[in-house]
C-alpha cells in the first residue's frame, strides 16, 4: 500500500512540474526578446531551449524522476529569478 501511495504522490508532482514548466515556457515565449538583455539574464531563445527540453524531460520520463527533478530546477529559476527582473524591466512588476 505505502508504494502505491508513494507512486501517487510522485505523479502528482510530476503533473505539478509539468504545469510550472509548461507555464514558464509559455511566459518565456510571450516576453519581448530585449528585456531578456536589460535584465541581464540569457537570452530569450536559450531560455525557451532549456525550458523546452527540461518540459520534454519531463512529460517522456526518459530519465524518470531525474527529468522531473531538472524540470523542476529549470522552472523554479525562471519563476523565482528571470520572471519577476522581466516584469521589472518592463514596468510589470507587482
Amino acid at each position: 500500500m505505502l508504494a502505491g501511495l508513494a507512486g501517487t504522490i510522485l505523479e502528482v508532482v510530476r503533473w505539478l512540474v509539468i504545469s510550472a514548466t509548461l507555464y514558464s515556457f509559455v511566459h518565456a515565449a510571450i516576453q519581448r526578446p530585449d528585456a531578456y538583455t536589460a535584465a541581464e539574464k540569457l537570452t530569450k531563445p536559450v531560455w525557451l531551449v532549456i525550458l523546452g527540453v527540461a518540459g520534454l524531460l519531463a512529460v517522456v520520463g526518459v530519465l524518470d524522476i531525474m527529468g522531473v527533478a531538472i524540470a523542476a530546477v529549470a522552472a523554479g529559476v525562471y519563476l523565482v529569478d528571470v520572471r519577476p527582473k522581466l516584469l521589472e524591466v518592463q514596468g510589470k512588476s507587482r
